[in-house]
């Protein structure tokens, strides 16, 4: 039986209520027309229950998705991975005073170091195809064994281009030594009811997130705190109780609720997406990205001698809207809710738009970014003096703040870090660029 508990208790009561409490748009008239949702969006009512001191729905409801999830513990967010990741940060930021970061971490993570006075310790894998890949165990091995200060390590899988880290031999590392593996798994949640749960981070994690609303039918900024170990619910909860909003969205909630129950009591929608991605990467007119994740498909336009960014443009004028594009790759960032119908439409517009005689030979690959000597620490440069010089004459210059590409929200140049020229030819070429103050970058003063 599908028993959703919040949303069945939502709308329940949804016409008996007649709003003299927040929110301002009081579920009815041209608001609700529009937003057909509105009369499911309340507060914390005596019906509704309290997320910051669940007793009912929300309490039951979290009790059933930690045990699908496979965790002691799990706690619905309304604030997106980002809350869960500086909370689980928060959770072990006593225990040490160094966090092994990856340099494709996500913006949350280095804010969760500066904020909670931790220094990352940097790693960064090879590239495979352009893309940068997770850092291998017998890097971490070294660090760990040589460094008693380490609290831990951080580490998102799977990535946007859907690499999956090595988990299992990090978690054995880490455990080893008395460190803690965290997981930002906001483009994972999905491999919870994936075959074998194969790169689920909850299957190793100390604490994960599961970014509910990337991969799984929930609604935008649902996610998923969880938790197997029993030392760390209540430094995460209390992490939690500092970074929500006081004021959570119950739609969202009742959605992140929906979303783990529906693929655990419909599995053949997850059989059935990776069948049709299946049959998409076997008749794709170019080659698609060795992805470890069925639900990436980063389709590779170097072969073709064109920009993805054109190709893009033409998929977009036939309606066709891919997750990012980046100069190489068309990323198409797919779930267990995609259809084969969908899937065959994209292979059919990509099939003509590829043989378009509007497309120029005009690709360049982009520079990669090799491993960056550090001068001084994150934090030490993030509390510097500092000013701000344009980005094309910061040559040299010691970063004083992240400054990265979004999507997907990664650092290219760290703080404390040299800036090089490689660098700086990444960020002018970017789209969306996080860190620059129009068309400056701040800098260590002289």
């Amino acid at each position: 039986m599908q028993n959703y508990l919040i949303y069945s208790q939502l709308k329940t009561y949804a016409k008996k209520d007649k709003s003299f409490h927040m929110p301002g748009h009081k579920g009815r008239g041209d608001f609700k027309a529009k937003f057909p949702v509105a009369n499911l969006d309340v507060t914390e009512l005596s019906y509704t229950d309290d997320l910051f001191c669940p007793k009912g729905v929300i309490a039951r409801a979290q009790e059933d998705i930690a045990k699908i999830l496979g965790a002691k513990k799990s706690r619905i967010l309304t604030d997106g991975s980002s809350c869960g990741v500086l909370s689980m940060i928060y959770a072990i930021s006593s225990y040490g005073t160094k966090l092994i970061v990856p340099r494709g971490s996500h913006q949350s993570v280095w804010n969760a170091c500066r904020l909670f006075n931790l220094e990352p310790v940097i790693v960064q894998g090879e590239y495979r195809d352009g893309v940068l890949l997770p850092p291998p165990p017998e890097m971490i091995e070294k660090i760990i064994s040589n460094d008693l200060t380490l609290a831990g390590m951080v580490i998102s899988s799977p990535d946007y281009y859907g690499n999956i880290a090595p988990l299992k031999e990090y978690a054995a590392l880490l455990h080893a030594y008395g460190r803690y593996l965290l997981v930002d798994g906001a483009h994972g949640a999905h491999l919870a009811f994936g075959k074998s749960r194969a790169g689920y981070a909850g299957v190793y994690a100390d604490l994960w997130v599961d970014g509910a609303h990337k991969t799984l039918p929930a609604l935008t900024q649902g996610a998923i705190l969880c938790a197997n170990e029993s030392k760390l619910i209540a430094a995460a909860e209390e992490g939690l109780s500092l970074f929500r909003t006081t004021s959570p969205s119950f739609p969202i909630m009742a959605s992140v609720e929906y979303g783990v129950k529906y693929l655990k009591y419909n599995p053949k929608a997850y059989e059935d997406a990776v069948a049709a991605v299946a049959a998409f990467r076997a008749k794709c007119p170019l080659p698609v990205y060795p992805s470890d994740d069925e639900m990436k498909l980063a389709v590779d336009c170097e072969p073709l001698g064109v920009n993805s960014d054109d190709i893009a443009a033409l998929l977009e004028k036939k309606g066709i809207y891919p997750e990012l594009s980046d100069g190489r790759y068309i990323l198409f960032y797919l779930s267990p809710m995609t259809t084969q119908g969908e899937l065959n439409k994209l292979l059919t517009v990509l099939n003509a738009v590829v043989h378009s005689k509007k497309l120029k030979k005009n690709y360049a690959a982009k520079p990669l970014l090799p491993p960056v000597e550090r001068t001084y620490s994150y934090l030490y440069s993030l509390k510097q003096k500092h000013e701000l010089v344009p980005l094309d004459g910061a040559e040299g210059r010691m970063c004083a703040g992240n400054v990265g590409i979004s999507p997907p929200c990664t650092p290219v140049i760290v703080a404390g870090e040299i800036i090089t020229a490689q660098a700086i030819k990444i960020l002018s070429g970017a789209k969306g660029v996080y860190g620059l103050y129009g068309g400056k970058i701040r800098v260590v003063a002289k």
